[in-house]
């Protein structure tokens, strides 16, 4: 098998760094997010409308280039170096990837308006109860003539204070936690009855507490496809994180490299002592594998379901741990300096906390694992 790069995804990589390289340095960051909305709505115009990298993964008939999974995960790596707060895992691979696998009407009407950078997407899945479980849901949509009234409240809601619009988690039937009745719909975020509490998260985000309290959405909101759909959209955010893990590993190896060389104790430089020689070369190891896995789950997702979620948790589930690996030897090598503001790093190993648990902890992974493998 042919892993290489084709000469498109390529020159997408290549335009991104460069782009990330010019506009996205430690300081221009730490600015963004101390400001009012928390990010700069320049920067996400920037990679729409004008380099136009969010039209990568989408198919030619909604007027993207025909990519995939691939051109996300490839996205994601580079973002992930300078844990850029842009909200590319909740508008383009999980508002983008529901929309393109459920199609139909509402998919040809909005994904042309992503690719715009006109349409943000907030993917409101979780509630307070659910832990990782996608079908324990209390939020409800009934049936209002053609249409639906949701009432509920999901929470952690990334770059819903950014959002036009909201993917929605909603129980039409069933009880908590039956499988049968959840479905997605794509709603309006000025909705009526629609409510939010804002706040920043510790890697840097804004994220959302949202309240629906009788909120009327048409019949054409529903996203055909039910928790099948969603568990899907759950697995491709999965390996987008993934994809950014590698980005920060690497980048967090770079840096510890580069602090060690530079770090004089006993009149030399401190990459020196063996000690820490071994321990990032372990550092190396962990990223590459973090890489190799977040490749193999990404070229996976287009499986059947159970192929499908057996290799995103086996992904995801080393990922996970790799990555806290090499952030706890990024900032013990660092020392002090490692968890302060003022140094990239620490920060680094924030958004690398983050994503440790972040649609599934490494536990969660495993168990899932050992249930589909035991089942085939």
């Amino acid at each position: 098998m042919d892993l290489s790069y084709t000469e498109t995804q390529g020159m997408l990589r290549d335009t991104l760094a460069k782009f990330l390289a010019d506009t996205y340095g430690f300081e221009a960051r730490q600015k963004m997010i101390d400001s009012a909305e928390g990010r700069d709505p320049g920067i996400w115009k920037a990679l729409s409308s004008e380099l136009g990298l969010t039209c990568a993964p989408f198919a030619e008939e909604f007027g993207g280039m025909g990519g995939g999974n691939i051109e996300n995960m490839i996205m994601m790596e580079e973002l992930g170096k300078v844990i850029a707060i842009e909200p590319w895992v909740q508008t383009v691979v999980a508002g983008g990837g529901a929309l393109s696998a459920a199609g139909g009407a509402l998919a040809e009407a909005t994904i042309p308006q992503i690719i715009s950078g006109d349409c943000l997407i907030a993917f409101a899945y979780a509630e307070p109860q659910g832990r990782y479980n996608l079908a324990d849901i209390g939020t409800t949509a009934k049936q209002d003539g053609a249409g639906y009234v949701l009432n509920g409240h999901k929470a952690v809601v990334y770059a819903a204070p950014w959002a036009t619009h909201l993917l929605v988690t909603a129980r039409t039937g069933g009880s908590r936690r039956e499988r049968a009745g959840v479905e997605l719909f794509l709603v309006d975020a000025n909705a009526k009855g629609i409510s939010r509490r804002d706040y920043p998260t510790v890697d840097g985000f804004r994220a959302s507490e949202v309240y629906f309290e009788n909120v009327a959405v048409p019949g054409e909101a529903l996203l055909a496809g039910g928790i099948d759909l969603v568990e899907l959209v759950a697995d491709q955010c999965t390996m987008a994180i993934s994809a950014e893990a590698t980005g920060i590993a690497r980048t967090m190896l770079a840096q510890t490299v580069e602090y060690t060389r530079q770090r004089k104790q006993f009149g030399q430089p401190i990459g020196k002592f063996q000690a820490l020689q071994h321990r990032m070369a372990d550092m190396l190891v962990e990223a590459e594998q973090i890489a190799s896995m977040s490749l193999m789950g990404t070229l996976r997702l287009g499986e059947d379901a159970q192929a499908r979620k057996t290799a995103v948790s086996m992904a995801k589930a080393k990922v996970a741990r790799s990555l806290k690996f090499v952030g706890q030897s990024a900032v013990q090598t660092h020392g002090g300096i490692g968890i302060t503001m003022e140094l990239g790093i620490g920060h680094y190993f924030k958004r690398s906390t983050m994503i440790e648990n972040q649609f599934g902890s490494p536990d969660y992974h495993l168990e899932r694992y050992e249930a589909l493998t035991m089942a085939a």
